[in-house]
């Protein structure tokens, strides 16, 4: 089927079944710079609608602790089962006295969420509860 907004033919199975993003195939790939439109290699549609070739996603995929999109930094797959063992390490790795109580402001790179949460050296859960995500930044 033929997508208008992102200016692309793609595969029926992904007929109101991805994410669009204006022109993502007139773009180019963000790993090797080739422009996708006129690429002969094949392509993948992330989660969050960027386009990239599908080999430079394997590397990228290979790579990564917990791959995200290099455009938006959302994660490229789901990461459900990395984000519960960080929640059995966090838990098992208690804060040193003096910032125990401690809070930060964070961004969730996965939901958009700004929220507050605990600090922790291991990592910075999303506050919103229908996401989860360590998939954050401070802000």
């Amino acid at each position: 089927f033929h997508c208008d907004t992102c200016g692309c033919c793609y595969s029926v199975e992904l007929k109101n079944n991805h994410k669009c993003v204006q022109d993502s195939m007139k773009q180019n790939c963000p790993i090797c710079q080739e422009n996708l439109f006129n690429s002969t290699l094949e392509c993948r549609v992330l989660r969050c609608g960027h386009t990239m070739h599908r080999d430079c996603l394997k590397s990228l995929m290979d790579q990564a602790r917990w791959p995200t999109c290099p455009l938006c930094n959302v994660s490229i797959m789901d990461s459900a089962i990395t984000w519960q063992q960080l929640d059995h390490e966090i838990a098992a790795t208690p804060m040193p006295e003096e910032y125990k109580h401690q809070k930060v402001m964070l961004l969730c790179n996965d939901c958009h969420t700004r929220g507050e949460v605990p600090l922790h050296f291991l990592g910075l859960k999303c506050p919103n509860q229908d996401c989860g995500s360590y998939n954050t930044r401070r802000v």
